[in-house]
């Protein structure tokens, strides 16, 4: 495309490209950005070197005139988005990329990669963190995707309400605070349970979590109980009927003394599988592999087009895909969320071609994120987990139901008067 457009001498054509989401995950109603921080990066330091122009070349994949493009691009256009965080809808243009026609579409693949993945996870993490409630979350899925995705996968979990991740790498380049339990392994290792908590606790302390479903759990949390006494920080249950053992260890806890030992459970668990221990005695969550695969939905469904483009008078005109089951809507678009006077969201509302006018309770969602060129919307991670809090709060009861249903509020577009 790019090497057509030059040729053909509408590459340096102004235009607006979009991402949105034409529907949500099948029974979702709500979705959460997630990945804005990561892209932000990825723009700036997105180049075509050396070594990549000379595989090009050696491929013959484009043309010199092509090449010779590639060795100086530096994205020089403005980014508008959703906030990460931000929740979003049908429609929601989560992020606007204007520019010259060659430098925007050459960012579609690494935008919508990594939106798609991080808003995915993050998605699922907000449902999961909704379930449980004033109990912790903690990612543990590493092992079960793609060892790059997992680091970003434990960011996304965290914006969505996790409180810490067992990915190292996440706390080192993102500050995602980390933490972990003793495996199986280490258990069987040792000669017995006594020999491996001993082990465990003179290495780490009182307030270590000791795993505890190895062979009999009564047995462990005993045994576990006399090695750390009452200041075991806590067990973990990885395996069987997690409410009636959750139950019997809790018994078992307090008739032994240990009244502040936790109790974390593990062992598959998803959105569905936390909300069904609300009532059991648990104090915690790990969750791994649903959570690092959308629990369900891989992937966010978010898609890249041309909305609009220079026409040959100057103006801008709206442009979109008229297939019949994949249709767009032409135009630049504004987003803000209705809200109604008791501050709960009532609707997305989308101008085309205009700012939607605000009624006076009304949010607005798009916020500049770079412009001419330049980074401006960087803000540190923990700004983008309040404000996911803060927006999930604001919808009305119904989005964190875990059923299935439709979006928690309706898409109205507002088109602009002639």
């Amino acid at each position: 495309m790019l090497q057509a457009a030059l040729g053909s001498g509408a590459a340096q054509r102004r235009c607006v490209f979009e991402v949105f989401a034409r529907r949500l995950p099948d029974g979702r109603r709500y979705g959460v950005v997630g990945g804005t921080g990561r892209l932000l990066d990825a723009i700036e330091a997105f180049r075509f070197d050396g070594p990549v122009l000379d595989d090009l070349a050696a491929r013959h994949v484009v043309d010199d005139a092509t090449l010779d493009y590639l060795s100086s691009y530096r994205f020089s256009g403005s980014v508008q988005g959703y906030a990460e965080g931000e929740c979003f809808f049908p429609g929601s243009p989560l992020l606007v990329v204007e520019g010259a026609f060659a430098e925007a579409v050459l960012l579609e693949t690494i935008v919508l990669s990594i939106l798609n993945h991080d808003s995915a996870i993050a998605s699922a993490a907000s449902r999961m963190t909704s379930a449980a409630g004033d109990r912790p979350c903690i990612e543990m899925g590493s092992r079960r995707t793609h060892e790059q995705a997992a680091v970003a996968a434990a960011r996304a979990a965290y914006v969505a309400g996790f409180v810490s991740s067992s990915n190292l790498e996440a706390g080192r380049r993102y500050g995602v605070p980390t933490g972990g339990t003793s495996a199986h392994a280490f258990t069987l290792l040792h000669d017995d349970e006594r020999e491996a908590f001993t082990a465990q606790v003179a290495s780490l302390g009182k307030g270590t979590t000791l795993l505890v479903d190895t062979y009999d759990v009564a047995e462990a949390v005993r045994v576990g109980v006399e090695v750390a006494g009452p200041g075991l920080g806590a067990v973990r249950l990885d395996s069987g009927d997690l409410l009636a053992q959750a139950i019997a260890v809790r018994q078992q806890l307090d008739a032994l003394g240990n009244h502040d030992t936790h109790i974390i459970v593990t062992s598959d668990l998803d959105e569905h599988a936390i909300a069904a221990l609300a009532a059991a005695p648990v104090d915690g969550y790990g969750v791994g592999t649903s959570l690092v695969t959308g629990s369900g939905a891989p992937t966010a469904g978010l898609v890249y087009k041309l909305v609009a483009r220079e026409g040959d008078d100057g103006a801008m005109v709206g442009v979109a895909k008229r297939s019949k089951d994949k249709l767009s809507i032409a135009g630049r678009k504004w987003a803000l969320r209705r809200r109604g006077p008791d501050g709960v969201a009532q609707a997305e509302v989308i101008g085309i071609g205009h700012a939607p006018l605000d009624d006076g309770d009304d949010r607005v969602l798009l916020t500049d994120l770079v412009r001419d060129g330049e980074t401006v919307g960087r803000e540190p991670l923990d700004q983008a987990r309040q404000r996911h809090t803060q927006a999930r709060a604001e919808l009305p009861p119904s989005a964190i139901q875990l059923s299935r249903g439709e979006p928690a509020i309706p898409t109205v577009y507002e088109q602009e008067d002639p």
